[in-house]
């Protein structure tokens, strides 16, 4: 993967040649004008424009890809780039970091953009036990604007990717004094201004008359998102015309579309996954038996053959994946072994288990999620899946996760003890611990040795199985012109495809 180094993310004049590119390689010439019609997942009656809520990928694509910005971005070839932030510098220990905003950006209702906005945009998560963005500034002890384009962040810590983090699609900017407005009205700094959204169904947007990326990004007049999740509605309205592109397509149904002349899949290796944790602080998940039967009672290999359709790769139970710096490659994951797997099964004394899933947002989920229930059938444990209505996992859950693009920001998002949407209980392995110490370490040698002994840590006594990471898979109608490199980190160009493509 292509990335900006960690020593060079200190310094503003590395981070000022990264603006200075567009983070595309174009296939072609862009054109402008057309309307772009989208069929996405993760829809919701309850979406808003509350970031702290966003979750399903209907509204990541929505808040950070269309209607707002964030002060960073993550570039298609996985280098960071400035968004609303011009450039930055840290000091020697990575603990204060200084960040320069663009000049003369507007919100939507034609406010200026000055710090007091990121001021007061970042306090909404802040030690909010509810925002899934507060355990990635949870190390910010002061936030202050030194004059009305440039602020300080102060931490407790060092961290060198620490302006990674502030590309998190959590932390868009409001208007500071009009924040809950915003929320309700859908104001942002993007480059599409929000004519009509209605939860659960559709948004349209069209594209501001002026802005900061023009001639780089924002190809299209007007903006089109429609709530599909069903997994076989979105491929049959893009074979009917219908839409233009459809995200979140299964393993099984992409070989419909190797023969389809109208259309293109996009295949893109990520860090993708669903994972199955569980909450040791809760019997009976607190054995260690029962854990090492539903490691060695996975069969890795074949969920990335008969349940991804080979667009996957094995995994080895710990999220870093294969798009991250220190992703351990040679780390060999928990070989299939059901003797074993229901030896420790009868250790453990357990018979039947809930699972409770997450909302799917697309068919690869629940097939995953089902080829597990088998394979713990085969071992002779009965899985009973129960679904449940918010995002907050229970003593047994099954998660989907995109991954993250940096190692501290994934573990610090799902595994962390303060994290919102935290994986298990990780203390008892010493993660925690582990994890502040890679976090401040600026050696880029010993950092990877730490993240390497974290990975070891997860697969040999973590409480969560990632069987395999998933390929992004999306489909688009070749009436739709996009890069030659398409980003790898979230699904449909990182949630960016709205600015990044263009009619062909």
């Amino acid at each position: 993967m292509s990335r900006i180094s960690r020593r060079s993310l200190l310094t503003s004049g590395a981070a000022a040649g990264v603006l200075a590119a567009s983070g595309m390689a174009l296939a072609a010439t862009p054109r402008s004008g057309g309307v772009l019609r989208a069929g996405l997942a993760g829809g919701s009656i309850n979406d808003n424009w509350d970031s702290r809520t966003f979750d399903g990928f209907f509204m990541v694509a929505a808040g950070h890809g269309v209607v707002f910005d964030c002060l960073t971005e993550i570039g298609a070839d996985g280098a960071l780039r400035g968004e609303l932030a011009e450039s930055w510098e840290a000091s020697s220990d990575a603990c204060k970091w200084t960040v320069n905003l663009r000049r003369g950006v507007q919100f939507h209702n034609g406010k200026s953009f000055v710090a007091e906005d990121v001021l007061e945009s970042f306090s909404l998560h802040q030690g909010n036990a509810r925002s899934p963005a507060a355990p990635l500034l949870a190390a910010v002890t002061e936030i202050r604007a030194l004059t009305p384009h440039q602020i300080q962040f102060q931490l407790n810590a060092p961290n060198a990717d620490f302006p990674y983090l502030l590309a998190d699609y959590h932390l868009v900017i409001y208007p500071a004094g009009l924040v809950e407005l915003a929320m309700v009205q859908g104001v942002g700094t993007g480059l599409y201004k929000l004519e009509s959204f209605e939860p659960g169904d559709r948004l349209r947007a069209n594209r501001v008359g002026s802005h900061y990326k023009d001639g780089v990004s924002g190809h299209f007049d007007e903006i089109e998102l429609v709530v599909q999740n069903d997994d076989g509605l979105r491929l049959s309205a893009l074979e009917m015309g219908q839409i233009d592109v459809a995200s979140h397509v299964s393993g099984h149904a992409a070989r419909a579309f190797s023969d389809n002349r109208k259309v293109t899949l996009q295949s893109v290796a990520g860090n993708q996954h669903v994972s199955f944790a569980l909450d040791r602080r809760v019997s009976p998940y607190d054995r260690a038996d029962l854990r090492s039967a539903l490691k060695f009672g996975v069969d890795r290999n074949l969920v990335v053959k008969d349940v991804l359709g080979g667009f996957g790769r094995v995994g080895n139970d710990s999220p870093i994946g294969p798009s991250n710096q220190y992703y351990s490659a040679n780390l060999a994951s928990t070989p299939y072994d059901p003797d074993r797997a229901a030896y420790h099964l009868r250790k453990a004394g357990v018979q039947n288990v809930a699972l409770s899933v997450g909302s799917a947002e697309q068919a690869q989920t629940k097939a995953v999620t089902q080829h597990f229930q088998k394979q713990m059938r085969d071992i002779g444990l009965h899985v009973q899946l129960q679904g449940h209505e918010n995002s907050q996992p229970s003593a047994f859950s099954a998660q989907a996760s995109a991954g993250r693009a940096t190692e501290d920001w994934m573990l610090s998002t799902y595994y962390a003890s303060n994290a919102l949407w935290a994986n298990s209980d990780l203390g008892a392995s010493g993660v925690d611990k582990m994890l502040l110490a890679a976090r401040s370490e600026l050696d880029s040698t010993r950092r990877q040795a730490l993240y390497e002994d974290i990975q070891i840590v997860l697969r040999d006594s973590g409480a969560v199985i990632i069987p395999a990471f998933s390929d992004h898979l999306q489909a688009v109608s070749k009436a739709v012109g996009t890069p030659s490199t398409i980003g790898k980190h979230w699904a449909m160009d990182n949630a960016r495809f709205a600015e990044r493509w263009w009619r062909a």
